[in-house]
């Protein structure tokens, strides 16, 4: 009687550690060259050696995968053989995860139904507070690199409202006739006139 609890405990222990190895990201990706976004579910495995995107979810997605230069062999997690057999090629693209922003480049195999697996060398590089029980994720310790992309992307969007609101002003200002010519009216063309 004794054994049979010590076995259904021990089954209960290994099916929670089970599901504490694994959560479940909602991503954004954005291609390099058009700047596209593509929201993505990512799975978080800590059992993964690598960073992992699905093939054919990147050719229906129309990323562009750079051939390596040597294929690497690629086994699944419960270690048996890949039906791709060998990793051909690579992405790189942006990944956005709530205020975490950071360029990876990742190996592109067959993951089946699994779009994206972040595995231990994301996780090692990051140092995410992780839930396992909930499934939470908090990027409290991320590289400068990572708070560097942040800003820049914090800067690039004051540009873009500076920018639309001198477009509002400019429409304001100018009669419709002269937009065509817009750009001499512009902020930093103005400060160049002679007066």
């Amino acid at each position: 009687m004794n054994s049979i609890n010590t076995t259904e405990r021990v089954r209960d222990i290994q099916c929670t550690l089970q599901l504490l190895r694994e959560v479940w990201l909602k991503v954004g990706l954005e291609k390099l060259e058009s700047h596209e976004g593509i929201a993505v579910k990512a799975l978080l495995d800590s059992r993964v050696i690598g960073l992992f995107m699905d093939i054919t979810f990147a050719k229906e997605k129309g990323f562009k995968m750079e051939k390596l230069k040597k294929p690497l062999l690629v086994r699944n997690v419960d270690g048996t053989a890949n039906t791709g057999e060998v990793i051909m090629y690579q992405v790189e693209y942006n990944i956005f995860f709530k205020e975490h922003i950071e360029r990876a480049r990742i190996d592109v195999c067959n993951l089946g139904k699994t779009e994206l697996i972040l595995g231990m060398p994301w996780l090692a590089a990051h140092n995410p507070e992780i839930d396992w029980e909930k499934g939470e994720v908090k990027m409290t310790c991320c590289l400068p690199i990572c708070r560097r992309r942040k800003q820049e992307v914090k800067e690039k969007k004051v540009r873009k409202m500076e920018k639309d609101k001198d477009e509002e002003v400019l429409k304001k200002l100018v009669p419709r006739r002269f937009w065509k010519w817009k750009k001499v009216f512009g902020k930093k063309e103005s400060k160049r006139m002679l007066v």
